[in-house]
């Protein structure tokens, strides 16, 4: 079995690897630690782990993945019902926590391993099952839009391309030192933002919370890479003007990185009129780890996610399954993809796992683009809730929001279409007013976006709102707008 972090053995060990707010780890104490749990687990078929931002949390993934076993990292913020599901679904023997972790109910019947960063490997260590690239690394359940959680099971194959696909794109070295305060229990935080750093042997360090303060004072300190989700950008736009600090520590960063949701143009805007630098998009998903990207000698343009990453295959279909093959930045398509980042199936789900993929096995993304004349691609929404047919138009949701943001008396905005008898549907606007006391006009905004865009795509119906419903990872969550 090839690792997938060769630092591990390499000639790395005094190097940094792993730092938590004051605590951390070199490469050799990482291995070390990794190790003696690792021959703790051999023999499992899959291990729950209570990702929480802490060192803990990387040290048992490394380990999980060490000893060739699946790791399910698990949301300390999940609800009795989706927990009890999760484990119901996984079937994992045991949990990895942190000492003096509190753990909910339904987890006490499993057997608990508390990690110690500082254990070593005890006599010669226990004996590894032979483990493939197809065997499974992650199960990682993302939330439907119907029914309970769906367990993505991710092949180490699918890890270490995605991982070596971003290291061309994005030039990332072992010389590179990432920061950021992304939660642990999905791919952007815990692949991207700690098992990626590791695979190339540089160094991660995690804020623990998010705060621009942390953000600067890591890249004032020889970090050079930040990843983030656009909430966080659009923290760190909003106190650009106060903090002349943050702009320098940001203008010395060789890579800003955002991506679970689009960043609207405007936050890029500002970021770069601050600092000089621009941030660059990526889009993945849990199902498929990264498949797109701008490229780091490539040009950062504002409302892409770039190009396809080498060996990603992505083409747009109509919902007929013809596929599009216009590069002309207007015509819309869903997204499908293709290639060895992607996973294997949906645990226990083969319904589910047959329905994702079509007969020539391109995965359906659900998400709707279009593809400008170079071929950068420019994500307008989820299918499902994004994509508004009106007078025989397809229209984009997420163009239309880059619009409304671009107005000053708009702090939020989300845009949906409900039925209408004339259009087929409306397209409707969801706005948090930068003053509440005093709301744009209904009117006002409309022409705000025919102006900017065309005529057809203006909101027929205005709605404010105090905030909009968003989940962990900051993305806006449109099922949950009041009917």
């Amino acid at each position: 079995m090839s690792s997938l972090f060769p630092a591990l053995t390499g000639a790395s060990a005094g190097r940094p690897a792993l730092r938590f707010g004051d605590r951390s780890l070199t490469y050799a104490e990482l291995a070390a630690a990794t190790g003696a749990l690792a021959d703790r687990l051999a023999g499992h078929d899959r291990v729950a782990v209570w990702a929480t931002p802490e060192l803990e949390t990387a040290v048992a993934v490394v380990a999980a993945l060490e000893a060739g076993v699946a790791a399910v990292p698990l949301n300390p913020k999940s609800g009795e019902k989706e927990l009890g599901h999760i484990l119901s679904d996984s079937a994992p023997r045991l949990v990895l926590a942190a000492p003096g972790d509190q753990l909910p109910a339904a987890l006490r019947e499993l057997q608990r391993i508390d990690v110690d960063v500082h254990d070593a490997p005890r006599g010669g260590g226990a004996a590894r099952e032979p483990v493939g690239d197809e065997d499974p690394a992650l199960v990682v359940y993302t939330s439907g839009t119907t029914g309970p959680p769906k367990g993505a099971v991710l092949p180490r194959r699918a890890l270490a391309t995605t991982l070596d696909a971003l290291a061309d794109a994005w030039q990332w070295t072992d010389e590179d030192v990432l920061v950021h305060g992304l939660p642990l229990f999905h791919v952007h935080g815990l692949v991207l933002g700690v098992l990626g750093p590791l695979r190339r042997g540089g160094s991660v360090r995690h804020l623990g919370r998010f705060t621009t303060e942390g953000v600067a004072r890591e890249l004032n300190d020889g970090a050079t890479m930040l990843f983030g989700v656009p909430t966080m950008y659009h923290r760190i736009a909003q106190d650009l003007p106060e903090q002349p600090e943050l702009a320098k520590a940001l203008g010395r960063a060789r890579l800003l990185v955002s991506g679970s949701a689009a960043l609207p143009v405007h936050d890029h805007e500002r970021i770069q009129a601050a600092t000089g630098r621009r941030v660059i998009e990526r889009y993945g998903m849990t199902e498929t780890l990264m498949n797109t990207s701008v490229r780091a000698d490539g040009e950062a343009r504002a409302g892409t996610v770039g190009v396809p990453l080498p060996g990603v295959e992505l083409r747009l279909v109509e919902e007929d399954g013809t596929v599009v093959t216009a590069y002309d930045g207007e015509t819309v398509g869903e997204i499908q993809v293709r290639g060895p980042n992607l996973f294997t199936e949906y645990l226990n789900r083969p319904d589910a796992t047959a329905a994702a993929f079509t007969a020539d096995g391109w995965f359906r993304t659900g998400d709707v683009a279009v593809r400008d004349p170079d071929g950068y691609v420019r994500i307008v929404g989820r299918k499902a809730t994004d994509l508004i047919k009106s007078g025989g138009y397809k229209i984009g949701a997420g163009e239309i929001e880059n619009a409304l943001l671009e107005h000053p008396g708009v702090r939020e905005a989300a845009v949906t279409g409900e039925p209408d008898a004339d259009l087929g549907e409306r397209i409707v606007a969801w706005i948090v007013p930068s003053d509440p006391q005093v709301p744009p006009d209904e009117r006002e905004l409309a022409d705000h976006v025919a102006r900017r865009l065309a005529p057809h795509k203006r909101p027929r119906v205005v709605r404010y709102l105090d905030a909009l419903p968003r989940n962990d990872m900051g993305k806006i969550m449109k099922r949950a707008l009041p009917s």
